[in-house]
């Protein structure tokens, strides 16, 4: 009986030595076959251009602690696998230094970076709604930390709507609720229709509103 237990335990113990064995052998190979792989980043990266023009996705630099907040500061960096850039006197190098702002991306302005839109919120509401967005850094900017993040923003999508159209609607028909039928306050402008603009009163009061901009399109967008 112990031959026997001995036989069976040893049977799993040498397959499985050479599943070991074997793929030990073979990680080599599929390391070779990774290295081969082109990485996407490489598509955005120039050939042969100034390391230091390079976009920041094809570099990484080592973060400089002891720079000041706004001022500008030099950052060591070093062109990722497979990418070739040289310097002024057109050789190849590897390791650089670039000069940017320090600061992070979140603290960028907000031409230097594209945030995606909602067009959930209502952007004619007291206070102003917000919504979260996510912010991707424009491919030539420099910064510090992730280059998408996320962002608190005002809504500020447009339905199509006019405002000069809307005030023109009123003052010409808004006895009628033209205006109201326009920026789909559908409820409005039947109350104006039926009431012949409130008696004049409520279609003033409506010139002024949509003038000042306090009436907006009904799904809560910007007049264009």
């Amino acid at each position: 009986a112990g031959s026997l237990m001995t036989t069976k335990l040893s049977q799993p113990q040498s397959t499985l030595a050479k599943s070991l064995t074997s793929t030990s052998t073979n990680a080599p190979y599929f390391k070779a076959l990774e290295s081969t792989e082109i990485p996407p980043y490489v598509t955005n990266c120039p050939s042969n251009g100034l390391c230091s023009r390079l976009p920041p996705d094809c570099m990484t630099c080592n973060t400089n602690y002891s720079c000041i907040y706004g001022k500008t500061a030099t950052f060591d960096c070093k062109v990722k696998p497979h990418v070739h850039c040289v310097d002024e006197n057109n050789h190849e190098q590897e390791s650089f230094t670039i000069n940017m702002t320090c600061q992070f991306c979140w603290q960028l302005a907000t031409s230097d970076y594209v945030c995606t839109n909602s067009t959930n919120c209502m952007t004619v509401s007291c206070p102003r709604q917000r919504y979260n967005a996510t912010c991707t850094v424009r491919d030539h900017i420099h910064c510090l930390g992730n280059r998408v993040f996320p962002k608190m923003l005002y809504c500020n999508w447009t339905g199509g709507y006019k405002w000069s159209t809307a005030l023109a609607l009123s003052i010409t028909l808004g006895g009628f609720g033209a205006d109201r039928f326009y920026l789909g306050q559908w409820r409005e402008g039947l109350g104006k229709l039926f009431s012949f603009g409130g008696l004049g009163i409520w279609t003033l009061i409506d010139v002024l509103l949509i003038g000042v901009g306090y009436v907006g399109p009904a799904d809560g967008s910007l007049y264009i």
